[in-house]
């Protein structure tokens, strides 16, 4: 059983290792056990194989991703991860951002990733497979993917602002719909977004804009944790992370709408997906 806040380790990208054992260190504080990374995030499944041949692999639920479509490709990628991660399989992979319509025909085709990572469960080297993507075309890509295929997990952006977008908010509540009737998990992103960078200089390792001051942070992590039935993924920087868990630990009940509309003009936030 996951806990609800899941560590996205998207932020171990860039960091030394001492910093990512500092990070270690914060997830156990928190009793948070479960850790998403992927193959593209930099050095971070190197930080997390480390930490995981001292002892802790037992205490994670250890998920990955693939960027690869195609069956021998996705093979190679998935093996180098187990040896990055060092360990001999992991918890759940999934197909990481697959939003392109054409991706989408060569992944589940012959050939494809899936049909490695079905070969991949059935050797014992994952238990779970899963599929991910941004943006606001996500929703109807999860559709097409969960009437194609079983899938255990989703993984879609969710937040106050980006449910103000009649269209996505429609689709996200369809997929939230399937996932309830065939146990599909749901795991969201993007929940301390404030907006896109203004310029091209950049304040934290988030390729967007976060929230970044306690108050706000309560607001926006509360707001999505008041979704039963989801899962809320951390963001991609070490040094607002402590926020977010701290927020989370903290959780009783979801603001009002007056509250968050409040928030959105306060901080000038602007959708991060149109």
């Amino acid at each position: 059983m996951s806990t609800r806040t899941v560590f996205g380790a998207a932020a171990l990208s860039t960091v030394t290792q001492a910093e990512a054992d500092q990070t270690l260190d914060l997830l156990l504080e928190y009793g948070v056990n479960h850790i998403d990374t992927a193959a593209s995030y930099g050095e971070s499944e190197l930080r997390i194989g480390l930490w995981m041949k001292r002892g802790y692999r037992d205490q994670f639920f250890l998920a990955t991703k693939t960027g690869e479509r195609t069956y021998a490709k996705a093979k190679e990628e998935f093996l180098r991860s187990l040896d990055r991660l060092q360990v001999d399989s992991v918890d759940l992979i999934q197909l990481h951002y697959l939003v392109g319509e054409e991706e989408w025909e060569v992944a589940m085709g012959p050939g494809g990733v899936l049909e490695y990572l079905m070969e991949a469960r059935d050797q014992g080297l994952v238990k779970y497979i899963g599929v991910t993507g941004h943006d606001v075309a996500i929703v109807k890509m999860h559709r097409k993917s969960l009437d194609h295929y079983d899938f255990d997990s989703v993984l879609l952006p969710y937040n106050y602002l980006m449910m103000q977008n009649p269209v996505y908010a429609a689709g996200f509540n369809e997929v939230l719909r399937l996932a309830k009737e065939r146990d599909v998990a749901v795991q969201t992103i993007k929940s301390v977004t404030r907006r896109p960078y203004q310029s091209d200089a950049r304040s934290h390792a988030t390729w967007y804009e976060p929230l970044t001051d306690q108050a706000s942070i309560d607001k926006a992590v509360h707001w999505v944790l008041g979704q039963p039935g989801i899962f809320l993924n951390t963001l991609g920087d070490i040094y607002v992370l402590p926020k977010v868990l701290d927020a989370a630990s903290r959780f009783e009940s979801r603001p009002s709408d007056d509250v968050m509309q409040a928030m959105v003009a306060e901080w000038e936030m602007e959708p991060l997906f149109v």
